[in-house]
């Protein structure tokens, strides 16, 4: 087949490539165009690493195709050295620089992994714009459900379904738990994404920078309503968001997005699975449902895990946050004395000690004066006296 030909058969390629880079020039790289520091701190990290690693895969893919069109088999004034085995220089080149490009990333990367941990709570809100010190953060407490998102501002004391406001330059930190499968709440303008698992709590801190709307969504498969998971992020200037924290204060049940105060009631028929949720606005939030949603006791008469943990941690019953250590009823399956004792197993009681029950220490059997070693006869022993099933274990015991 002639070069010509295979142009030829190449060139309709061209046109089918036109629909895919249009589409390609609809996206929106939002990751690459942030408006919140954090973000901006993450797409520089990224452009960094990028940066390093294309230092080795350029001249490597540069040098691939100069060596394949210098020694080339027409070119017979390239240099032919069958006998070439070892090159220290060359071994040197190829060794420190991709060693160095390493060691310069683990660097970079070691240090933003430190100074963008989600936990830790941002010192700037902008370059050149420290947080002052004393600056209370605006906390938002985040509820990942099936299938929708509920936002709740214990500051301003009320609660929405699939809608964000921030004010512009203010520290925010989210609080965020879920209470059914793993999601991840992402909103790429502001911040990496970070997961909301139920009965764990987990934090992230960020900031936005600009006024404007943007798009957050859970980047997390979920199940069935996974795709409805997206809410609107607006980003206000201060009086804009009180103004907007009057509206959702001003909703009232009924209408509109009003859906009145966020009980625990209301919580739990909103917690259900639904699909494509609007916005609804909360005017209220009763006091606590954050922490008991993290505890998975939302519900009337339901332990929440703090106290359970609390009242293993004191081994026993009582008031966990009142009683101190010994009080209360033994932890299930002590036959023991109380907690001021450990249980003795039985080849550690004293003959005063034994007692008979269906399983317990027994008296040696009378000796007849057998000696063999091991004999049960000479031993101290304990005996099941419920008949066992052949076959299981213990079988056959006297």
């Amino acid at each position: 087949m002639s070069h010509s030909t295979s142009l030829a058969r190449l060139r309709p390629l061209r046109w089918a490539a036109l629909p895919l880079l249009a589409m390609l020039g609809g996206c929106d790289a939002v990751v690459l165009n942030p408006v919140g520091d954090v973000a901006v701190q993450q797409r520089d990290l990224v452009l960094i690493a990028t940066a390093l690693m294309l230092l080795i895969i350029v001249p490597v893919m540069a040098l691939t195709v100069l060596f394949a069109w210098r020694y080339r088999k027409s070119n017979t004034d390239a240099e032919y050295d069958p006998d070439f085995d070892h090159s220290t220089m060359l071994e040197l080149v190829i060794w420190s620089a991709p060693l160095l490009i390493i060691i310069c990333l683990g660097a970079v990367t070691w240090t933003s992994t430190h100074l963008l941990d989600p936990y830790r709570p941002i010192e700037r809100t902008a370059p050149g714009k420290p947080v002052a010190p004393g600056t209370k953060p605006l906390e938002i407490q985040v509820v990942a459900m099936d299938w929708k998102w509920l936002f709740i501002y214990p500051e301003q004391g009320i609660a929405t379904i699939n809608e964000l406001a921030l004010p512009v330059d203010r520290p925010v930190e989210f609080r965020l738990t879920g209470t059914s499968v793993m999601n991840a709440f992402y909103v790429p303008t502001m911040a990496g994404m970070i997961y909301t698992m139920p009965g764990m709590e987990t934090k992230l801190h960020a900031v936005l920078n600009r006024e404007g709307t943007f798009r957050g969504f859970s980047s997390h498969y979920s199940g069935a309503g996974f795709s409805g998971m997206n809410f609107p992020v607006y980003s206000l200037t201060a009086n804009g968001f009180d103004q907007w924290v009057e509206k959702v204060h001003a909703a009232q049940a009924g209408e509109g997005k009003g859906k009145g105060p966020l009980t625990r009631a209301s919580f739990l028929t909103l917690e259900k699975p639904s699909e494509n949720v609007p916005a609804m606005y909360f005017n209220g939030v009763q006091g606590g449902l954050f922490e008991r949603v993290v505890n998975r006791c939302v519900a009337e008469n339901t332990p929440c895990m703090s106290d359970v943990m609390m009242h293993d941690r004191m081994a026993g019953g009582g008031d966990p946050h009142t009683m101190k250590v010994g009080e209360g009823n033994p932890p299930v399956n002590n036959t023991g004395p109380m907690h001021g004792e450990r249980t003795k197993g039985a080849l550690e009681k004293s003959p005063e000690e034994i007692q008979t029950s269906p399983h317990g220490s027994q008296a040696p059997l009378p000796s007849d004066g057998a000696q063999q070693p091991g004999d049960m006869k000479n031993r101290r022993m304990s005996f099941l006296s419920i008949p066992q099933t052949p076959g299981h274990a213990g079988a056959g015991r006297g």
